[in-house]
């Protein structure tokens, strides 16, 4: 104990002595922290973020069974950590490639001026587009993947993997062809598919006027962070879903604005736009 205690001294003296070896240590702390923090940002709200919770408790547990001295659980703790790491990647596959995919890409710190232009396009896509839909009652409903993963329902759908446009989103939902029956789903500001499939949701609270268009928006908004908007093709009206808020009838300034807050400003700009644009219409 003295000789480990004499070591950490030792060290801690060298640190103070060292300003420079001093910096290093702080800056590799930090740059594990920031790691940590963007990890968890990334997974908040997502299914894998229950999963991880999971995981750290059951850590936490076989520590104290450790600690206790209960050898036969810890023991067995241990060989479903070592298993469960295997059975974790292999579950999990596609929500992780989905994430290397998008880090190998770009990354927000060196490659904003690029996203931002890409977003610039997939937002002008969908003003244009859903400008000619709504006033001539074209029926369409949009998908736009945020932090999780849709590639449950994007695999339910006709693959395009295509740039966007306003001409190809304006050809797809033409009544009477092929792939207008549907939704697109827009992943990585690209058009992922059509005829997608989403779930309808089971709410009772949701008005009679809304048809299969606006339950399936919903139903997604239920289940994950997309950004989902519908064309009414009744009315012509456009709604959109996020998180279980649903929004109808919304001017096209409005809905503008609720596009760039939430792909392109921050967080908290989001926030205030929202409340500035909708109020109390939120259902």
């Amino acid at each position: 104990m003295g000789s480990l205690f004499n070591v950490d001294t030792k060290f801690f003296l060298n640190l103070v002595s060292d300003p420079w070896m001093l910096m290093i240590h702080l800056l590799d702390i930090l740059i594990v922290a920031y790691v940590i923090y963007r990890f968890v940002r990334a997974l908040a709200g997502t299914k894998i973020m229950s999963l991880v919770q999971g995981v750290i408790l059951f850590i936490l547990l076989r520590f104290l069974a450790e600690w206790i001295g209960l050898m036969t659980i810890s023991f067995l703790m241990n060989q479903v950590i070592t298993y469960g790491v295997i059975a974790g990647v292999v579950i999990f596959a596609p929500e992780i490639r989905t994430g290397l995919e998008k880090f190998g890409r770009t990354t927000q710190v060196f490659m904003q001026k690029e996203r931002m232009s890409d977003e610039e396009r997939l937002i002008d896509a969908i003003l244009k587009s859903v400008a000619y839909m709504s006033p001539r009652k074209i029926g369409a409903l949009i998908a736009i993947e945020q932090t999780q993963t849709l590639q449950e329902y994007i695999a339910t759908g006709i693959p395009l993997n295509a740039e966007i446009s306003s001409q190809l989103l304006i050809n797809i939902f033409i009544p009477n062809t092929p792939l207008h029956d549907g939704a697109v789903i827009i992943s990585d500001n690209k058009v992922a598919t059509a005829s997608s499939y989403l779930p309808l949701s089971e709410s009772m609270s949701i008005s009679k006027e809304f048809g299969t268009r606006h339950r399936a928006a919903i139903g997604l908004s239920e289940n994950s962070d997309a950004l989902t908007i519908v064309v009414s093709e009744e009315t012509g009206g456009i709604s959109i879903t996020h998180k279980g808020q649903f929004t109808h009838d919304i001017s096209r300034e409005d809905f503008e604005t609720v596009l760039r807050s939430y792909l392109i400003e921050d967080k908290a700009v989001r926030v205030s736009w929202y409340k500035k644009v909708f109020g109390g219409k939120n259902k």
